[in-house]
């Protein structure tokens, strides 16, 4: 950016510094503009210096609607079961990690706030007569979906699991791999962590008891949610 003359030197004088003379009122208006110019420059560079921030900051934004990001959120500690005749996936991986509970959660115990789990990812998922529950103590808060012709679908699905159970098979399966590096679905473990990946996952009777799920897009058709005396 170009700038004014530097008048200020010439009519400088440290010696009487409120002399009042024309030249050091020059001086003083060209003091002033030059700051003012300066600042100017310098909160346009702190706007530059910012965008690379706010891009990213969109770009995790997208990619968390779009599932490509597991969204991290405090477990409530409650655990819940997961049932459904037949689960059909596309794009699959599993790894460990651990779950945490919110600073002061009654349901911590001795725990720690902390839960062991095995996370699944799926990245495109068809299940046939879905049921979830949850013991609220008592009773049971139930949800089914799925028992009609249309079947619940899912895409970038993640369940945080400590029990999985059923029969199950696999197509162009990869067993020890390194979680940071997998790249069937659209999530990935820590660094150094056992994982395991597969082109497509078939489970029939399938039976979890879970922390927590995740999905881009979760459809349950026929949809019904009551408290019921027993759970899935």
């Amino acid at each position: 950016m170009a700038s004014s003359p530097d008048v200020s030197s010439a009519g400088t004088n440290p010696e009487n510094p409120g002399s009042g003379s024309p030249s050091d009122t020059s001086a003083a208006a060209g003091s002033t503009t030059g700051v003012a110019r300066r600042g100017r420059v310098r909160l346009r560079r702190a706007a530059v210096m910012a965008v690379p921030a706010t891009v990213i900051a969109a770009g995790l934004a997208v990619l968390t609607a779009q599932g490509a990001l597991g969204v991290q959120f405090a477990i409530s500690g409650m655990p819940f079961t997961v049932t459904a005749t037949q689960l059909d996936g596309t794009g699959f991986e599993q790894f460990g990690g651990l779950d945490n509970m919110a600073d002061g959660s009654p349901n911590a115990g001795d725990t720690g706030g902390q839960v062991l789990i095995v996370t699944s990812a799926i990245k495109n998922a068809t299940l046939t007569k879905l049921c979830q529950s949850v013991d609220l103590g008592g009773t049971n808060l139930l949800i089914t979906a799925g028992s009609g012709a249309n079947k619940v679908t899912a895409s970038d699905l993640t369940t945080d699991s400590t029990v999985l159970s059923g029969d199950a098979s696999f197509d162009n399966i990869e067993i020890g791999n390194d979680a940071s590096t997998l790249d069937k679905a659209n999530a990935k473990g820590p660094i150094g962590v056992f994982s395991q990946q597969a082109d497509t996952v078939h489970i029939a009777h399938l039976r979890q008891t879970n922390y927590a799920t995740t999905a881009g897009v979760f459809k349950l058709p026929g949809l019904k949610l009551r408290f019921s005396g027993s759970g899935c």
